[in-house]
């Protein structure tokens, strides 16, 4: 099946809140995006049950944890993680300024992507009525 070129433009938004999510483009196998997270705007241990995540810094920095709140990795510009679909994670911002991060994502077509939380939802993402992607 023949696709068209997808095109983008990204800007840093200014928002109210702690946390804002942009999906630059996608396409039936891939989505990119970029979050702004501010201090607060953490989210929950929660996995993918269909997408792998590639992570990288645009600017601030950034922790990531696994199960019982372990220290995967700090990150920082220029610096990712690669999180495979059903592997636990949460992470937060790790520095005084706002943490731009861009986030890809892989689909396999063979499983419903869902997102599963293990633990409560921040108090942000529940406001929001939102698991926070």
């Amino acid at each position: 099946m023949e696709q068209e070129a997808k095109i983008f433009k990204y800007q840093t938004p200014e928002f109210e809140g702690v946390k804002k999510s942009m999906i630059v483009c996608n396409s039936d196998l891939m989505k990119v995006m970029v979050q702004v997270v501010k201090n607060g705007g953490e989210n929950n241990l929660h996995s993918h049950t269909g997408d792998d995540a590639f992570w990288y810094v645009l600017s601030g920095a950034v922790k990531f944890y696994g199960e019982g709140d372990k220290l995967i990795g700090e990150f920082k510009k220029g610096e990712g993680i690669l999180i495979p679909r059903g592997f636990q994670y949460w992470f937060e911002s790790a520095a005084s300024e706002p943490l731009e991060i861009l986030r890809v994502t892989a689909k396999d077509q063979t499983v419903e992507n869902k997102r599963i939380n293990y633990t409560p939802l921040k108090q942000w993402q529940a406001e929001q009525g939102r698991a926070g992607a």
